[in-house]
């Protein structure tokens, strides 16, 4: 079974040929973040534009790509939220204009659950329940998967994401955008335990809390200006990064623990942090658990991750139509 998959959920233009479920035939990604770079983030009314300048051109080359002809479609995905209600609005009009023209099922797909199915494309034969967790730009999340189609939310952040407090510390610090890569390759020279941050406590344990770590940077950088401490960039980037990994491993370790299940697959932009990796595999070897990642190309949004999950929604029944319409939460 091919089925085309598209993602426009942020600042990508991406679409996908995926075949069964497990092979990218072919994968194309158009990224607009070089418009964004000098507004220190993503600006909706840039993304959606260039997208539908985009979406056409993306899709034709993966097609192309792919050796096959348009026609020889089995199913469209879309994803179809969460994300920026302009950007998806594009993909999710392109997938229903498509479906229509070749007489296709559409089916909608979440952008977040797909994060952690990107793990299946990586030649990774993951048994079921696994515990997932999503680390990105907007979303930091704890889910129970018994199945594709029965997901348990176990926590999520109470205020910024963990790709989000990444951006803001990176700001903070003057380092530029995104956040991630560059607060990353500055850790690299830094000393993590020079300063003790911590992040919040949260009511429920398996949730998430990140704003609080990132205004006590906010007031060690000031207090490093105005007393002379002279404390390095580098080892403030690497504290950061060392307390907010440690927040992530802790509450995804505890998940398992409660669920009494060993296997936990992780997903999303963050994830591409070669530090992150590391401990997570680390501490998984230590509690006797199998822990899985996607390669660092599948990390960020892309639409072989909706093609793969959408193949399996089908399998078990799920269906769509042009009444299709954005899901927010």
């Amino acid at each position: 079974m091919l089925v085309l998959g598209i993602e426009t959920s942020c600042d990508e233009t991406s679409a996908a040929v995926v075949k069964d479920g497990r092979d990218i035939l072919a994968n194309s990604v158009a990224s607009s973040l070089e418009f964004h770079k000098k507004f220190g983030g993503v600006i909706p009314e840039i993304a959606s534009r260039i997208q539908l300048e985009t979406i056409t051109g993306v899709t034709q080359n993966t097609i192309k790509k792919a050796k096959i002809r348009l026609r020889e479609i089995d199913l469209i995905s879309v994803t179809n939220g969460p994300g920026l209600i302009g950007s998806l609005l594009v993909g999710i009009s392109f997938a229903k204009a498509l479906s229509l023209s070749l007489n296709k099922p559409i089916l909608g797909v979440n952008h977040v659950y797909s994060h952690f199915y990107s793990n299946f494309l990586c030649g990774e034969k993951i048994k079921l329940p696994f515990i997932a967790l999503v680390v990105s730009g907007g979303h930091t999340n704890l889910y129970c998967v018994y199945d594709f189609d029965n997901i348990e939310l176990l926590g999520q952040t109470r205020d910024d994401a963990c790709g989000e407090a990444f951006d803001k510390v990176a700001k903070i610090l003057g380092l530029g955008y995104p956040g991630g890569p560059v607060v990353e390759n500055m850790a690299k020279s830094g000393d993590p335990k020079k300063i003790r941050f911590n992040c919040s406590g949260t009511k429920n344990e398996l949730d998430f809390s990140f704003s609080g770590i990132k205004t006590a940077v906010l007031y060690c950088v000031k207090d490093n200006l105005s007393s002379g401490k002279r404390i390095k960039i580098a080892d403030i980037a690497a504290s950061f990064q060392e307390t907010v990994i440690d927040s992530l491993v802790t509450k995804a370790l505890l998940a398992c623990k409660i669920k009494q299940i060993k296997r936990l697959v992780i997903g999303g932009g963050v994830v591409a942090n070669g530090s992150l990796r590391e401990k997570f595999s680390q501490a998984a070897k230590n509690s006797g658990l199998d822990c899985y990642f996607p390669h660092t190309a599948l990390c960020t949004d892309n639409a072989a991750m909706i093609a793969g999950m959408g193949y399996q929604l089908f399998k078990k029944g799920c269906r769509s139509d042009l009444n299709l319409t954005i899901e927010l939460d």
